[in-house]
């Protein structure tokens, strides 16, 4: 399975690491590279865009540079829920672009074995909005779906998300 995702050799783990931000949304665990993490931040005031698809907030300004919000909840077709002290924007860059995307909570960054990563059943990953889905890890007390963000948009979305910034 090929995969853009951190690597790190390690004896211990007898192959290579990789490593991951887990993440929370409607009580289900979702994995996604280090290394497309910027950062991660408490929720601000995101200011609203007319005429964007349903599931893009707004646009926040970090530091000078405005960047689109996406809530993941809604890209994801769950019921939205109230924003609470645990919520957080993960800044992403994905396709080149910076973005923000809204998550219940983010959780730890974990080291998995690349062994550990089984590909994503066929029945849940023919959907539109499986696409993204990379992989499952199935852990001895839980699973986490490993994303791939770079194939969740199509290219007119893309296109949307650098001009909305």
């Amino acid at each position: 399975m090929e995969t853009a995702l951190t690597k790190v050799k390690s004896e211990e783990y007898g192959g290579e690491l990789i490593q991951l931000v887990s993440f929370n949304l409607e009580k289900e665990e979702y994995g996604i590279n280090v290394l497309m993490v910027r950062e991660i931040i408490r929720m601000l005031n995101i200011t609203r865009v007319p005429n964007t698809p349903h599931y893009v907030e707004g646009v926040i300004n970090l530091r000078g540079k405005v960047i689109p919000i996406i809530n993941l909840r809604k890209k994801f077709d769950l019921v939205d829920s109230e924003y609470d002290k645990r919520t957080r924007i993960m800044v992403m860059e994905v396709v080149g672009e910076l973005m923000g995307f809204i998550v219940d909570e983010v959780s730890e960054v974990i080291r998995i074995s690349e062994k550990e990563i089984q590909p994503p059943p066929p029945a849940v990953s023919s959907g539109i909005e499986q696409e993204c889905m990379a992989g499952v890890i199935n852990q001895a007390d839980r699973l986490l779906v490993l994303l791939d963000l770079e194939r969740m948009f199509s290219a007119d979305e893309r296109r949307l998300f650098s001009n909305v910034g």
